[in-house]
């Protein structure tokens, strides 16, 4: 009697004997597994940035355009461009220019000081107190420049023992040019962690071959050197402008609010300081801060762009 063997075939092939393979699940799962791990990490990062920046600002820009009564208006976007709110957007986009530039030009001095130094210890030791001072600010830092600065301060003392009176000069901290002089303090060191990875990416590989071709140091600089760290120093700055642009407690402490600074400004009308029930002009002044500050931090994101490359 002939053997026969039974046929187990595919209904989607005409291939007798074969058998239809069990799916695979497991590369499926591992891709989901890789994909989900990370989401699932970044998941606090969300829900941080959605309660403390999205939902603030979404307020903040529905409450811009609304009475206390709850109807739009525009009424209050046209208050907070003109009069004495107007002075206090000028003279925060001033304060924020100047201590951008000039503590931007500082900082990138002292860190390549740093950076071309033999000294690791040094290095590390700037990098941390930099770290530190750029996130120093408020009352303390109001009052340790008032023990320094003040009219019965430390330093100006010694200055009276020697014969000089820097108050019979113009020195005053709860003035404009007191408070920028302030602000250079958290500025300066700020800077400083912003340039250090673009001063590392400068190849020495680049300066020697400058000087193979003959180049000196000045035509190094004007060629490559300043071309390449360029971007990065305008980065350093626009983060700068809006790190100063937008802050508050310092200013506040120091000069009492006597100064027209469009953050003092909110404080007060949020506050009822000025005049009670106008929170929502308070509101329309942090909208036009939050268009200053998204200006600036596209531009900052447009010359990021450009220098990582030179990161690389």
């Amino acid at each position: 009697m002939p053997n026969h063997v039974t046929d187990v075939t595919d209904p989607g092939t005409s291939l007798p004997g074969s058998v239809m393979p069990a799916p695979r699940h497991g590369p499926t799962l591992r891709k989901l597994r890789r994909a989900g791990v990370p989401a699932l990490a970044m998941t606090p990062f969300f829900l941080y940035t959605i309660l403390g920046l999205g939902i603030p600002t979404i307020t903040v820009v529905d409450l811009a355009f609304r009475t206390s009564s709850g109807k739009f208006t525009l009424a209050n976007l046209h208050a907070a461009t003109t009069g004495v709110y107007r002075l206090g957007f000028e003279n925060s986009i001033k304060m924020a220019v100047l201590t951008s530039v000039i503590p931007g030009i500082l900082g990138v001095i002292l860190a390549y000081a740093i950076q071309t130094g033999r000294s690791g210890v040094m290095r590390r030791l700037v990098a941390t107190a930099s770290g530190v001072l750029a996130n120093f600010g408020g009352v303390n830092l109001t009052f340790m420049f008032l023990a320094a600065y003040g009219s019965q301060g430390t330093i100006t003392l010694w200055l009276h023992a020697i014969g000089i009176n820097p108050y019979s000069h113009g020195l005053r901290l709860q003035t404009f040019w007191g408070v920028s002089f302030v602000y250079m303090y958290f500025q300066i060191p700020l800077m400083v962690l912003v340039i250090t990875p673009a001063l590392s990416g400068l190849r020495p590989s680049w300066r020697e071959a400058a000087q193979n071709m003959g180049a000196s140091s000045w035509r190094y600089w004007r060629h490559v050197g300043i071309p390449v760290l360029l971007p990065s120093i305008l980065g350093g700055m626009l983060l700068l402008f809006g790190s100063s642009f937008a802050a508050y407690a310092t200013a506040e402490a120091l000069t009492g609010g006597i100064i027209a600074l469009a953050p003092i400004q909110i404080g007060d009308l949020v506050n009822g300081n000025v005049i009670s029930g106008q929170q929502n002009l308070g509101y329309a002044i942090g909208f036009g801060m939050l268009v200053v500050l998204a200006v600036t931090m596209i531009l900052y994101g447009l010359v990021r762009r450009r220098a990582s490359k030179w990161l690389r």
